[in-house]
């Protein structure tokens, strides 16, 4: 998924996600910091969002039922993935639910494992203790980092 189809998402979702959290136009408007009319614009599809406020609205509106959805899981890495392409901390401890929803298991040895998200299609690795190591659109780096830790893993 590109910032254009993320763009066009959150453009889409906009009322719903406004509607969702129990926001007026005008208090949604302060938030992300747009006009009132230029919200009006949006939720009317009469224009799309900016990346800018695409990708706002992914972090201020993280928990979101509708986003989460409507992108197969957190809001922020899928905007982090669409900017950077490839999000590598190992050490950042970044928890996740697991795969539980939005995601097909594409491999699992030693604890670690490797899914691909359904909705967006991106890739990432977990480790046993559901931490995301690394995520990505490109299978071939995917699985190279699911080696690289499955090596780790047996090496300890």
């Amino acid at each position: 998924m590109n910032k254009e189809a993320i763009t066009a998402i959150v453009s889409a979702k906009l009322k719903l996600i406004r509607t969702e959290r129990g926001y007026t136009q005008d208090k949604m408007a302060e938030v992300i910091g747009l006009s009132k009319k230029t919200l009006v614009q949006i939720e009317k599809e009469r224009s799309a969002a900016g990346w800018t406020t695409a990708a706002a609205i992914c972090a201020l509106f993280r928990d979101s039922d509708i986003l989460q959805s409507a992108l197969g899981g957190d809001p922020v890495e899928i905007a982090e993935l669409a900017a950077h392409e490839t999000i590598s901390r190992p050490n950042a401890r970044e928890k996740t639910m697991g795969g539980r929803l939005w995601w097909h298991e594409l491999d699992s040895q030693s604890g670690i494992r490797l899914q691909q998200n359904v909705i967006s299609g991106h890739y990432r690795v977990l480790d046993a203790e559901d931490y995301r190591l690394f995520s990505t659109y490109d299978a071939a780096e995917a699985e190279e980092h699911f080696q690289h830790h499955l090596k780790s893993k047996k090496g300890e």
